[in-house]
């Protein structure tokens, strides 16, 4: 045979003759040694299906954060109602908030061009007196209530404090999550520098290059969340108001009223004289079952117009506001835009919508807005 550690041949198999090496304690070592390996190897294996676990965790719940980011990419919409059966009276104490749903009545909604043209010019003129707006956190709609201003809900152009708060909340959270991940990628680093060449060695570099992938993609969300942040956390100016006129102009507002009372915001813009919408004569209200028509915004689709009914009056009791409720599509983003009747008169300032339903929404009426800045407007 010959000799593993000199290579000595001979016929002896009990001891080497040139180097006296026992060929049965040399062939024990050999045998512990792969049982330590193979130990090694079952346990690095196990602790490497440990790091996966956590790793897809730490993955999930950092994904699952930074999705939230583009929450404000949506309107930031008012509170809805929920009516009492037994009096049509609106309850607070039901108010939520509104939901994204696909635009309704699609037969409407697509009949904007013969509605148009059937009804001469007070569509039309609707359509170039509203106007679509867009702020840091989201889209709404308004129009022209004379040469110089441009009401819309308040709502739209003011973030509500509470959803700053929760926005922080999950930035500071991803934030944490992304540098205890850091630290762990160092740790990981550290460890594979120690291991020798071999499966367990491979198997954490692609541990932690698919770890430091994951990282990567989260990173820049990350980074314009911070961003959002610091956006929301500001006091709005008008200058952080985009303005967009029916001929796809863009504008920044003067001046920015807000009414305590009502979901109301009155803007200025002196930069033209433009097409506003008319009130109805003295004296004219809404009958039930009468033509009214939506103009707005919905989900990014500007001066888009809706059709519906006039379905009735609604009080809320908590403070005896009033309300126009229509079947009429309110989509997000039609909040602020125009409530109006088949000849443009303007009744109402669409607000908000009621949640899980079709065809209840609801309208300020627009004799709030003259109420509400009368001094300004008038």
């Amino acid at each position: 045979m010959r000799c593993p550690k000199c290579n000595h041949e001979q016929r002896d198999t009990g001891e080497c003759e040139s180097c006296g090496l026992i060929f049965s304690r040399y062939r024990a070592v050999q045998q512990r040694k792969k049982k330590a390996e193979e130990e090694k190897a079952l346990t690095a294996d196990k602790k490497s299906g440990g790091v996966i676990k956590f790793f897809q965790i730490i993955v999930l719940v950092i994904t699952v954060a930074s999705a939230t980011y583009y929450f404000t990419s949506t309107e930031k919409e008012s509170e809805l109602l929920k009516p009492n059966p037994v009096n049509l009276a609106v309850q607070q104490d039901s108010i939520v908030p509104q939901r994204v749903e696909p635009v309704k009545n699609a037969n409407q909604t697509s009949a904007i061009s013969s509605i148009t043209t059937s009804r001469g010019g007070g569509i039309e003129s609707a359509r170039k007196a509203t106007v679509s707006i867009e702020t840091p956190w989201g889209t709404g709609s308004g129009f022209f209530v004379n040469e110089y201003y441009i009401v819309t809900n308040r709502h739209v152009i003011e973030l509500d404090k509470s959803k700053v708060t929760e926005f922080r909340e999950k930035i500071e959270t991803t934030r944490s999550l992304i540098n205890l991940e850091k630290q762990k990628l160092q740790n990981l680093r550290r460890e594979f520098k120690k291991l020798p060449r071999g499966p367990s060695r491979s198997q954490l570099a692609l541990i932690i290059k698919t770890r430091q992938n994951e990282l990567n993609k989260i990173l820049p969300q990350q980074e314009k969340g911070e961003e959002k942040l610091e956006q929301l956390e500001k006091d709005v100016q008008p200058s952080d108001i985009k303005i967009i006129l029916a001929d796809d102009s863009e504008h920044s507002a003067n001046f920015v009223l807000l009414s305590d009372t009502y979901d109301l915001a009155l803007m200025s813009l002196f930069s033209g004289e433009y097409p506003f919408l008319p009130r109805p004569p003295a004296g004219k209200k809404l009958r039930q079952g009468e033509k009214v028509y939506t103009v707005g915004s919905p989900v990014g689709l500007r001066h888009t117009v809706t059709a519906g009914i006039f379905s009735g009056y609604r009080k809320r009791e908590s403070d005896d506001q009033l309300f126009l409720q229509t079947d009429a599509a309110i989509n997000p983003g039609n909040s602020g835009g125009p409530l109006i009747d088949e000849q443009g008169f303007v009744y109402g300032v669409n607000t908000m919508i009621l949640r899980d339903t079709e065809g209840i929404g609801f309208a300020i009426p627009i004799e709030k807005v003259f109420e509400a800045f009368g001094s300004t407007l008038y």
